[in-house]
């Protein structure tokens, strides 16, 4: 067995962008000194996944500069298996700024990934991939919108991986101003959906992805196109899972105190994914989601929180997120 067939947990990809974070309070403007850190919802699972011991390749294109470099060292050094990123010579790495979180409140961000490295991400990127060897493909909604491109590498990984036999999760993560118009966006990733396992949108996406109302209801329209299981995030009012025979809800975890909301849902994602990956049943998915989910919007930073596996182990035994 080759290197490129030995067995592994979880592919992932999407954008890994060079972060800055504001040092100083008040508008960006006016902000001198940032701090540079990693960020990308599907990077924030992959690294999360990769803290609790499981074998993550993460798949993307960052551009032949100084964030691609930085990038690549910081994620192998979370343990993430980087032979699928290609350097690319022509684009530049995608960067994010973000002003720094006041009183628990969304912070300000603003991007720099118009042609992105990411941007250009194809399906021939994933030619080399051995996908029979994994576990589990984990997407979301971003790459898709990055570019026509990026989009046929969604359906092309989604494609593959179900012809393997793997599951996949899936969460919508909406980025509205990225695509051409929402009508694409819905088409697109409510097809997506349906060729998913696992689908977890938040409430609000959910709403907008099927015109339904209540948790329940958003459920249904992804189990009737074929998904087979939902989970919906509710924020600090917990989760809610629906399969073919079964649902519940899951209250949330406390938190002590809201600094950085940023990233809450990728530890959901993180806690979900991981919980199954290990066997645990829905309830017991959802508790473990919505703990991760509370760990990471008491801290700064956009993964900061995600545990490793002995922190976990601490955090379900004590019902404390921190």
């Amino acid at each position: 067995m080759s290197v490129s067939d030995a067995p592994f947990d979880v592919l992932t990809f999407g954008e890994a962008m060079a972060l800055f974070v504001a040092q100083e309070s008040g508008p960006l403007d006016g902000v001198s000194h940032f701090e540079r850190r990693t960020a990308g919802a599907d990077t924030n699972v992959a690294i999360g996944l990769a803290r609790l011991g499981f074998g993550v390749r993460w798949l993307s294109r960052v551009g032949a500069d100084h964030n691609g470099a930085f990038l690549q060292r910081a994620l192998e050094a979370e343990g993430l298996d980087c032979r699928h990123v290609v350097e690319d010579e022509a684009h530049a790495t995608g960067l994010v700024f973000k002003a720094r979180a006041v009183d628990g409140a969304d912070p300000h961000v603003e991007y720099v990934r118009r042609h992105s490295a990411a941007s250009c991400l194809n399906p021939a990127d994933a030619d080399d991939v051995a996908i029979d060897s994994a576990r589990h493909l984990h997407a979301t909604g971003i790459p898709p919108a990055l570019s026509d491109s990026a989009r046929a590498l969604s359906l092309t990984l989604f494609e593959r991986a179900r012809a393997a036999g793997l599951s996949i999760s899936f969460d919508p993560n909406l980025r509205p101003t990225l695509w051409p118009s929402e009508a694409v966006m819905k088409e697109t990733l409510n097809a997506l959906a349906a060729k998913a396992d696992l689908v977890m949108p938040g409430l609000a996406e959910g709403r907008i992805l099927t015109g339904l109302d209540t948790a329940h209801d958003i459920a249904g329209f992804y189990l009737e196109r074929g998904a087979k299981a939902v989970v919906v995030k509710l924020g600090p009012e917990g989760s809610y899972y629906r399969t073919a025979d079964t649902q519940g809800s899951v209250e949330g975890s406390p938190v002590k105190e809201v600094i950085d909301t940023v990233g809450a849902g990728d530890g959901f994602a993180v806690g979900v994914i991981s919980a199954r990956l290990d066997g645990l049943d829905w309830p017991a998915a959802l508790h473990r989601g919505n703990l991760i989910g509370a760990r990471q919007v008491q801290v700064t930073g956009d993964m900061e929180g995600l545990p490793t596996r002995d922190e976990l182990t601490a955090m379900e035994r004590s019902g404390e997120a921190i």
